[in-house]
């Protein structure tokens, strides 16, 4: 039976899902996380610590660890895993993708100097210091990239800090806004202080935003879903909602995408296992925003289901062990996923309308991820949403129309002291 190691930090969602899928493999797990541990008392594996925030030791210690408990694979589940499972595995001389490639998709300065280099579509760009004269950065961001431009920290995840600024007020402003989240504690724990110094100034990419959800094997990429996302990305924060799978765009435009992001993979020197890209297409190129070396976030992957029920989890544990994948067609129908925004800072203190959402057509589930009296925080400065609803039906349409009369139904409670801006119908009442 092969052994896998798991690298699943403390926050994150994903922990059930994958144990589940290893238990239908038979497959024998050990979780390596952060602090504690993300399974909640669930029995079925081993359980160790490791140092995520200093990969090189973590790669110490998980040396160490497979000394006296060997293990065939390693995979990281979320971003901060992906450079540590990289090091430790070449450690142990495990299937690996250079350290090199993983790092450049933890840094976007490093992700930006590469992709340009092999190539591809790029916008303008420059590096910004944190400490830098707000006043002198607009001046350089005007001269050296031109309004309008995004404002990103190197390393924090899921569009926490990127921000658009389309003249020199605004990127004052936006400037102080990343650089204050960058001196946090918990993006310092994140990002780590290599890459808290500095800033991503880039040209703002006009067009829509799609997202791919591959899998490298010896450097050829092959897709398992292409997401549209339907709600306009434009700024000034970029929070993702509505993800709906197969795509609507022409062929033409799906082979670009597909084309665009093995290209991006390959000039990273990506080459084994799950990959998620970010694309923007203005008519005519396609972008690569973002790319990370591990499957979609939170629990999003509940979208994809693969020939008669297979999850996107037991299929890359499948991939990461050498086990026969019976099938990478994705289920016919359409699916889709909403991440309910949180519209305002506060203290959530109720959540009504979830038996009327559930009871739309083609809604699956809704997952309510933040306990009633937990505090939330919007982007840019948060990091989490309020939930997950799910939908399945016949067409992209009704999967995303059902996810928009689903968020309609609930209501959220918050108390504070901050006006929502303007997410869609889902209501929000507020208290001081």
């Amino acid at each position: 039976m092969p052994r896998v190691m798991l690298l699943i930090p403390s926050a994150s969602y994903r922990a059930p899902d994958f144990m589940d899928a290893a238990a239908r493999l038979g497959v024998e797990v050990v979780v390596g996380t952060d602090k504690r541990s993300p399974l909640e008392g669930a029995a079925h594996g081993g359980l160790a610590t490791f140092d995520f925030d200093d990969p090189e030791h973590g790669a110490n210690e998980i040396e160490a660890y497979a000394t006296l408990h060997p293990v065939d694979t390693i995979v990281a589940v979320d971003d901060g895993g992906t450079l540590l499972a990289a090091r430790a595995a070449r450690r142990l001389e495990l299937p690996h993708n250079p350290v090199s490639a993983v790092e450049a998709t933890r840094d976007k300065s490093l992700l930006r100097a590469r992709l340009q280099a092999a190539g591809l579509a790029s916008p303008a760009w420059h590096v910004a210091q944190a400490a830098e004269d707000p006043q002198v950065a607009a001046i350089n961001a005007r001269e050296l990239v031109g309004y309008p431009v995004v404002v990103k920290p190197l390393a924090l995840s899921a569009s926490r800090g990127v921000i658009r600024a389309d003249d020199e007020r605004e990127f004052v402003e936006a400037f102080n806004r990343v650089t204050a989240i960058l001196k946090t504690e918990e993006a310092l724990a994140e990002c780590g202080a290599r890459h808290a110094d500095r800033v991503l100034v880039e040209g703002y990419i006009p067009g829509i935003e799609v997202s791919l959800e591959g899998l490298l094997d010896q450097g050829v990429l092959r897709t398992l879903a292409i997401f549209d996302k339907p709600d306009p990305l434009v700024g000034p924060y970029f929070e993702e909602t509505i993800y709906v799978t197969p795509s609507r765009l022409p062929e033409d435009a799906q082979q670009l995408i597909e084309r665009t992001a093995e290209r991006a993979c390959l000039a990273l020197g990506l080459r084994d296992g799950p990959v998620h890209v970010e694309l923007r297409l203005d008519g005519r190129e396609a972008y690569p925003v973002d790319i990370a070396a591990r499957s979609i976030g939170g629990l999003c992957a509940r979208t994809l289901q693969f020939g008669t029920g297979m999850s996107l989890e037991e299929l890359l544990l499948r991939h990461a062990t050498g086990a026969a994948v019976p099938t990478y067609e994705r289920d016919w129908r359409a699916a889709g996923v909403m991440m309910i925004p949180i519209p305002r800072a506060g203290t959530l203190r109720a959540v009504e309308g979830v038996e009327t959402a559930e009871a739309v057509p083609f809604i699956e589930s809704v997952t309510i991820s933040i306990p009633v009296g937990g505090k939330v925080t919007p982007l840019p400065e948060g990091t989490e949403y309020l939930g997950f609803i799910f939908a399945r039906g016949d067409t992209p349409a009704e999967v995303e129309q059902a996810l928009r009369d689903a968020h309609s139904a609930l209501r959220f409670e918050i108390e504070g002291l901050f006006s929502p801006p303007d997410f869609g119908s889902a209501s929000v009442r507020g208290s001081a």
